[in-house]
């Protein structure tokens, strides 16, 4: 009974993280699954799958809805991810259980770093944008016509100017190449892939961070139920009550979530996705050497 508590509850916060950000809920079901509930890793990892396979898809209605979701891009990805997944998956199971959880803290170290720097940077376009429509509708108490003339002249081209930067397309080859690694980090960690798959969707193709949590949860629902099929055969076995129960439990913070992103500003997700990925890393990385 307590651990079915306990896996209700976690899984309501992990679904509240899925919808608010696409991302983040495998990073941490696996360290729970593994650590809190005494999983074996590769199981933890292909219960997580399911898990995260789940709620993604019941999330992913919200975000569909709110025209947040590049359907094209998100199939086309999900469907290039699919050969880097079956061969994590396969891979996945030989690697001895220490090794699997170092190399996922380790991961997760880098991925947070990458996003820390890439909020911060979209909080600083934030800002400049502010200040320059700002400057456009309040030019100043106490300024004469003229010179509330000029500043509201000038502000359309600051803003413009930071608003529309050039933007070069990405190449077919770094999309086929981004797409093939996170199949293949998917497949081996068993983490639905939300927490890389936000990043390249962001660094690779150029979505924004909200249109990029919205389409994640495309991708992962095709990347999670393949690289779920291709542990067949394998030496893995899932305890089905738990894991079920944990993501009936998810899916409903998962609808709650959704909701949630929209009212935090673009840098605000990035920078959290950031945090919750660095405590995350830390606390693996602990556990794992102290095992």
């Amino acid at each position: 009974m307590d651990l079915a508590l306990l896996a209700i509850g976690v899984g309501l916060g992990i679904g509240v993280v899925v919808g608010a950000l696409g991302a983040g809920g495998g990073i941490l079901a696996v360290p729970v699954l593994v650590y809190l509930l005494g999983m074996r890793p590769a199981d933890a990892a292909a219960s997580s799958l399911v898990i995260m396979g789940i709620t993604a898809l019941v999330s992913l209605r919200h975000h569909g809805r709110a025209g947040n979701v590049a359907w094209r891009d998100g199939v086309v990805f999900g469907l290039v991810s699919v050969l880097g997944a079956v061969a994590g998956s396969r891979v996945s199971v030989l690697v001895p259980p220490r090794v699997l959880m170092g190399l996922f803290g380790a991961l997760l170290l880098v991925v947070a770093v990458t996003m820390l720097r890439k909020g911060l940077a979209t909080r600083r376009t934030e800002r400049r944008l502010a200040e320059a429509e700002t400057a456009r509708t309040d030019p100043g108490e106490g300024a004469d016509d003229a010179a509330g003339d000029e500043a509201s002249a000038d502000a359309p081209t600051v803003t413009g100017s930071v608003a529309a930067a050039p933007h070069h397309g990405p190449s077919v080859l770094g999309v086929a190449g981004a797409a093939t690694f996170t199949g293949l980090i998917t497949g081996f960690f068993g983490v639905g892939g939300g927490f890389v798959v936000v990043p390249m969707l962001v660094l690779a193709l150029g979505l924004a961070m909200r249109r990029a949590s919205g389409t994640s949860l495309l991708v992962m629902v095709i990347v999670s139920a393949t690289s779920l099929l291709a542990r067949i055969g394998t030496d893995v076995h899932l305890d089905w009550p738990t894991t079920l129960l944990f993501a009936a439990s998810s899916s409903v913070g998962g609808l709650i979530g959704g909701p949630v992103s929209a009212r935090m500003r673009p840098s605000t997700l990035t920078l959290v996705f950031s945090g919750l990925l660095a405590v995350v890393a830390a606390v693996t990385l602990l556990s794992t050497l102290l095992r």
